[in-house]
């Protein structure tokens, strides 16, 4: 296992979680698989998952609060799964601190194809090559925004010199901004360059991660261009 990527699968159906478990083995993952929230949280606090998959409605500990629990104590990746897309416990997930979901019935090809591309993006917390750019070009590693320094080296972000804590995809997403500050950026690019969607996504991802990362850098700091995308105020 320990060569293995382990994944944390909460799901309460017993078809869906069997046959999905075999599947991830199948395709090379280590599989932990847990029938309701208050047992999953057991098993993450217990095995220390490199991902976790939470079914949002399970019992017990429903698939939002296990998420907002697992981010209380780690940055862990998480992917919710809906059973409907327009539900608004996608958003409610999301703003637990999820980093993406996946709308059930899915396909096992396209919900490995979803980890991977989560796993790729928290294996290095950099933005794309356009933000490592922008990095580099910096002395020492330190963009400074009014109050708001992001140290890319060291991959911290301090705001009027206080430490501010930052998921790797909101880290992620704040790289993009600050490689190109007073540029629209659209939700799809945000969605291609921060999530690794190389198809269509859901834009409320970004919606969502954006609030998020409002909340702590500051409510004005990055500004809503209408019809077009988001841009860091210069």
């Amino acid at each position: 296992m320990a060569d293995q990527t382990h994944v944390l699968f909460v799901e309460d159906d017993d078809v869906i979680r069997e046959a999905t478990q075999l599947a991830l083995e199948r395709d090379g993952f280590a599989v932990t698989a847990m029938p309701d929230g208050l047992s999953g949280l057991e098993a993450f606090r217990a095995d220390r998952p490199d991902i976790a998959l939470l079914d949002v409605m399970v019992p017990g500990l429903d698939g939002v609060s296990l998420c907002r629990r697992i981010r209380d104590e780690s940055t862990v990746p998480v992917i919710m799964l809906s059973a409907r897309a327009d539900s608004i416990d996608v958003v409610l997930g999301l703003e637990a601190g999820a980093d993406d979901y996946v709308t059930k019935p899915f396909d096992g090809a396209v919900l490995v194809a979803r980890i991977r591309a989560v796993l790729r993006r928290f294996g290095h917390a950099g933005g794309s090559a356009q933000a490592e750019a922008a990095a580099d070009a910096v002395t020492g590693g330190v963009l400074a925004f009014g109050d708001l320094e992001i140290d890319t080296e060291g991959m911290e972000v301090r705001r009027a010199g206080q430490p501010v804590a930052l998921t790797p995809t909101e880290m992620r997403l704040l790289l993009e901004f600050s490689s190109a500050p007073g540029t629209v950026l659209s939700r799809d690019k945000l969605l291609e360059r921060v999530w690794d969607y190389g198809w269509g996504g859901d834009t409320r991802v970004v919606d969502v991660h954006v609030q998020r990362l409002r909340q702590k850098i500051g409510q004005d700091r990055i500004e809503t261009v209408r019809g077009f995308g988001y841009k860091l105020k210069a």
